[in-house]
């Protein structure tokens, strides 16, 4: 199986991409920066790192042309690279609302739309786009955030019904507030970083952030043949948070 991962290089995108390798795969990785410093343990799994931009139509057609090169094909595609953005729906500019929505859904259609040809040619071909419970529940400050990936769930929906007829799976998985570096910046541009980070997780049933390897487990499970029956839908990896009304601790 050869699988292309997105936004790869930190945070779920690598912990799926090695998950994939360790499990036999062939994983290639596309990622702007594809070895950051602040993930020393990005060079050391068995993923061929390549440099692309979501962003960037013609530098994903070239990355994805170097996969079919060197692999022959393409069976799972993982759209996971992804921006966020704090702030109400008054407290963005239009040019960050536009740039929050050219990475979290124009990269999914261009990373698609680049594969899909090859996708076709397989016949275990699986799409997961990265989501989120923001696509579901009200979350404060994360306006824009929540409206992209809203539309990626839509997206999700509308691809599956566009391609079962030729062999594509399309699924989503929707994490909540994961422990990764993406959260981490965010958490360091807050006020009182440590008290928002108790906040994050005091909103969690389980009392802690989602783990990027739990993510990775859930897409690499919607990503497998063995999931065959499962198109169109979403598998929810949040601690609870969407699901779960617990009484208020005493």
């Amino acid at each position: 199986m050869t699988a292309v991962v997105t936004g790869a290089a930190s945070g779920i995108g690598a912990a799926t991409a090695q998950l994939l390798a360790r499990r036999g795969a062939r994983v290639f990785g596309l990622d702007r920066a594809p070895y950051p410093s602040s993930d020393p343990d990005a060079r050391r799994a068995d993923v061929e790192m390549l440099v692309a931009d979501v962003t960037d139509q013609s530098s994903v057609d070239a990355a994805v042309a170097t996969v079919v090169r060197r692999a022959g094909g393409i069976d799972v595609v993982v759209n996971n690279a992804g921006v966020g953005a704090a702030g109400s729906v008054v407290d963005n500019s239009d040019d960050e609302w536009w740039s929050v929505l050219d990475v979290n859904l124009m990269g999914i259609v261009r990373t698609t739309r680049a594969a899909l040809p090859h996708l076709e040619r397989s016949e275990r071909a699986a799409i997961v786009n990265t989501c989120s419970v923001a696509a579901e529940v009200g979350l404060p400050q994360r306006a824009v955030y929540s409206a992209s990936k809203g539309a990626v769930l839509a997206l999700t929906r509308a691809m599956a019904a566009d391609h079962l007829a030729h062999g594509v799976r399309v699924t989503a998985v929707n994490p909540g507030t994961a422990d990764t570096p993406w959260v981490g910046r965010l958490l360091q541009a807050a006020a009182d970083p440590a008290a928002e980070r108790a906040a994050l997780e005091a909103r969690q049933p389980t009392g802690r952030l989602v783990s990027a390897l739990e993510v990775a487990e859930a897409i690499a499970y919607l990503a497998s043949p063995r999931s065959g029956a499962t198109t169109g839908t979403s598998l929810t990896v949040d601690g609870g948070l969407t699901g779960l009304r617990l009484p208020a601790a005493r």
